[in-house]
């Protein structure tokens, strides 16, 4: 189910369109607000920011969807995540709107289930990505003081928690929070609970992925599992060392956003915490081992 009060912007230039993916978001508890087009979008957006995702068509009259993208993009409401919905599946047009800025698509003609899906997870990642941002505003700046330090812990909630400490130690805690907390959380679940690929893919689109989790951390095969991390702060460099207690996984494919997985409802995390929080991420062995990196900027 959709996190409370949740809204959602479509952009379609197609009535029909409009309504049925309307009566979809609806059905589950979303608001919905719709525009005919890039331009009325935008109007609207001069206005009304308040949406936790935008829903968009990529061929449309007036303004098309990478028009108004590159315009959400260079606005003050860039962190608002699209997902661009398109009839168009080949790879280098979706190559294009990852560029753009665009995580999250789907494809023309689409299941509900797959819609939900991809919806519900722009909308968890936008909502989290907000609610760190507030709690790191909260936390004492006290944390930058930390010089090194070891951690251990087991659950999403430690993980959080974790990310929130660690984040308060770099110069850009923002930044470096929303990278963290992915590979933090990849740690617990793709790591220690040994969710697969598959197995989250299947387990969002049925709504049972938090519920998984619990019964892993619960189970006698998992729970005396532990993610180690390590932080330490050196001359030009912040260090994150993140080890987890599974078998790996083959983490090269993800360290790129690539096409084939952008109509997924995850997935992200790896390449987006690369591309968005850390000048490096470097997975070890078998990849239960990351060192992620931060440079410090000369004062």
């Amino acid at each position: 189910m959709p996190q409370q009060e949740a809204r959602i912007l479509v952009v379609d230039d197609e009535p029909f369109n409009l309504e049925i993916l309307g009566e979809h978001l609806t059905d589950v508890g979303y608001e919905v607000v719709t525009a005919e087009d890039g331009e009325a979008a935008w109007s609207l957006l001069t206005h009304d920011r308040d949406f936790d995702t935008i829903l968009l068509d990529r061929m449309m009259p007036r303004m098309d969807g990478m028009a108004l993208l590159a315009r959400l993009k260079q606005s003050e409401i860039s962190h608002i995540p699209v997902i661009m919905q398109t009839a168009v599946g080949a790879a280098e047009n979706v190559r294009e709107g990852l560029a753009a800025g665009a995580y999250y698509y789907l494809i023309k003609p689409f299941q509900r289930d797959m819609l939900l899906a991809i919806v519900g997870a722009a909308v968890k990642f936008y909502r989290e990505k907000r609610q760190l941002e507030s709690q790191l505003e909260a936390q004492a700046s006290t944390y930058r003081l930390l010089e090194r330090g070891e951690f251990r812990f087991r659950t999403l909630d430690e993980a959080r928690q974790l990310t929130l400490l660690l984040s308060n130690a770099c110069p850009e805690p923002q930044r470096v929070a929303v990278g963290l907390s992915e590979l933090l959380v990849n740690a617990v679940e793709h790591g220690n609970l040994g969710i697969s690929y598959a197995d989250k893919t299947r387990l969002l689109q049925q709504g049972r992925w938090q519920e998984e989790v619990e019964v892993r951390l619960a189970s006698a095969d998992y729970r005396r599992r532990n993610v180690h991390v390590a932080f330490e702060k050196r001359v030009d460099t912040l260090v994150f060392t993140i080890t987890d207690e599974g078998e790996g996984f083959e983490w090269q494919p993800f360290l790129e956003f690539s096409p084939e997985r952008a109509f997924d409802p995850h997935g992200r995390g790896i390449s987006m915490a690369r591309m968005l929080s850390f000048d490096s991420v470097e997975y070890q062995g078998c990849g239960n081992a990351v060192i992620a990196r931060v440079l410090i900027a000369d004062d």
